[in-house]
């Protein structure tokens, strides 16, 4: 944490975020808050661009207007140097993992330890395994990325993520592709490492129960914009038409089931007149 924030300050501000690919706009003023030292989840549908946030907290991706303040330095703005730095106090948990197939499990925890310090073999290999035994996997040290499960890959990827020790760890659909006793594991790691090394968490994620249950702030976007915000209980009591409809899983609301058209019946009326063939 720096010197200036306080536990008060949030960790991430976005302000007036705009940002689009080609021709489509991904996010027409965005704006949202992450609470330091808590779990927030951002959800929202498919193409609302959620990971595309994550890039862009990241510095992968530069916002065409708008700003993200990361513990107050305007991500946008910074020099490769300084956001080079910023980069070390971040963690991300890509959704596939992204292990390094060449290296062990040992070697992918230790990478970003070898690449950012000079610490001596012996206390490296001891922060290692000390990350290994927190998401229970130290005595699959030496075993290939190739054998492991889906949730193991990403229990290790969490370790990795963790090598630094960073301020805010970000999760890129986490749950995906999970059975559920792996998934229910996830979600005990995601929150026992938030509260036990006192993290700022933000996951991306469609998983609605799950992401539910370990938040305690959740941001609900769609076409470019926050729709709602705030905790799961409150968000949920008060709840507009179309954040009922994403929490719920409702097939038709606000957001129709059926593609906007002509009506069924004007469609049957005048379909013997023309040819379709």
């Amino acid at each position: 944490m720096s010197q200036s924030a306080s536990a008060e300050t949030p960790h991430i501000v976005v302000e007036d975020l705009h940002f689009r690919r080609g021709r489509k706009p991904i996010f027409d003023g965005l704006s949202l808050e992450v609470p330091r030292g808590r779990v927030t989840t951002v959800m929202g549908p498919s193409g609302s661009g959620k990971t595309t946030l994550l890039r862009l907290i990241g510095g992968q991706l530069r916002p065409d207007a708008g700003r993200i303040l990361v513990d107050g330095e305007e991500i946008g703005r910074l020099s490769t140097r300084r956001l080079y730095a910023v980069r070390k106090r971040m963690g991300l948990l890509f959704q596939t993992g992204a292990l390094l197939t060449d290296l062990s499990v040992f070697e992918n925890v230790a990478f970003p330890l070898r690449e950012h310090t000079e610490l001596p073999e012996d206390i490296l290999r001891t922060l290692v395994l000390m990350k290994l035994e927190a998401v229970g996997l130290r005595a699959a040290r030496d075993m290939d990325p190739a054998e492991l499960s889906g949730g193991m890959a990403r229990r290790v990827a969490l370790a990795r993520a963790l090598a630094l020790d960073p301020e805010l760890i970000m999760y890129d659909e986490p749950f995906t592709g999970l059975d559920p006793i792996t998934m229910g594991q996830i979600v005990t790691l995601i929150r026992r490492t938030n509260h036990s090394l006192g993290l700022t968490s933000v996951l991306v994620s469609h998983d609605v129960n799950e992401a539910m249950s370990i938040s305690d702030h959740v941001v609900l976007i769609a076409e470019g914009r926050a729709v709602d915000a705030g905790p799961p209980d409150a968000l949920q009591a008060r709840a507009s038409d179309w954040s009922a409809q994403f929490l719920e899983g409702r097939p038709d609301g606000p957001v129709p089931f059926h593609y906007p058209g002509a009506s069924y019946q004007d469609d049957l009326l005048d379909a013997g007149g023309r040819n379709h063939d």
